[in-house]
């Protein structure tokens, strides 16, 4: 059974509840054996509800990008289960893995991993091509739409300036219309104005594409950008935050750290 969560708006009253993309229930990862053991995860619970916008911060070591990676299918638990929707990724073989991960799940990751000799239509496309699938063109105009490069389509990423380069891997995670849109520090290499374009995007991602995304920052200014901001500290869940702003973030950060 997909679980599902409710969550409050503004006004403090409960919203509908909105099913799981992807949960973690019980999530342990265990890093090495006997004494050099590193719980790098333990005994994480959390649901990321569709159509919303998660960061997931927390100190160095913490355990973010290992939750983010269990979650998404890039690593292995030690015990726990990492879900996308209800489909327990631990009863799938690699080749059903790799197929669910390519079906239901986008990433984007602090480098572009863009294809240099091919153009930024050609980029967005490639995973659908490379699983034998055709674009789905309405959807296509529609991402070009939100992401805002329709003039840059027949540029090489060489031609393209970093923010431009980031937004389309954002639009070539999002072009497979996916479950769910996991970002490892998307905003990281980017000077603090091209960020802000870039998780403005990911914000209308969500707002106008109802889209899911889940976002491991260490910034404050980006978290603030999600629904809520979940909070980790020495491998657990250490509290969450909704309608986040960066003061209330940085405030919540330092808590951490005492």
């Amino acid at each position: 059974m997909t679980t599902t969560a409710t969550h409050t708006t503004t006004t403090g009253t409960a919203a509908e509840p909105r099913p799981a993309a992807a949960q973690a229930v019980d999530l342990v990862r265990v890093h090495g054996r006997g004494p050099a053991a590193v719980r790098a995860l333990d005994g994480v619970t959390v649901a990321f509800e569709e159509g919303r916008f998660t960061a997931i911060m927390g100190p160095s070591g913490s355990g973010k990008s290992t939750l983010m990676h269990l979650v998404s299918g890039l690593d292995t638990p030690t015990a726990g289960r990492a879900m996308i929707g209800d489909v327990d990724l631990a009863t799938l073989s690699d080749k059903a893995l790799t197929r669910l991960r390519r079906d239901q799940v986008g990433f984007v990751f602090q480098q572009f991993n863009l294809v240099p000799t091919l153009t930024a239509r050609e980029n967005i496309e490639l995973p659908q091509r490379l699983a034998g699938r055709r674009p789905d063109d309405a959807w296509g105009r529609e991402l070009v739409d939100v992401v805002g490069l329709g003039d840059r389509l027949g540029h090489r990423p060489s031609e393209m300036s970093g923010g431009q380069q980031q937004r389309v891997a954002i639009a070539r995670a999002l072009a497979g219309r996916p479950r769910i849109v996991f970002g490892d520090e998307p905003t990281g290499n980017l000077d603090s104005h091209t960020g802000a374009e870039v998780l403005d995007f990911l914000r209308r991602a969500v707002r106008e594409l109802d889209q899911t995304v889940v976002m491991v920052t260490h910034d404050p200014t980006a978290a603030s950008y999600a629904d809520r901001v979940l909070f980790l500290a020495d491998g657990r869940i250490a509290g969450e935050l909704a309608d986040p702003t960066p003061e209330a973030v940085l405030d919540r950060m330092a808590g951490l750290g005492r």
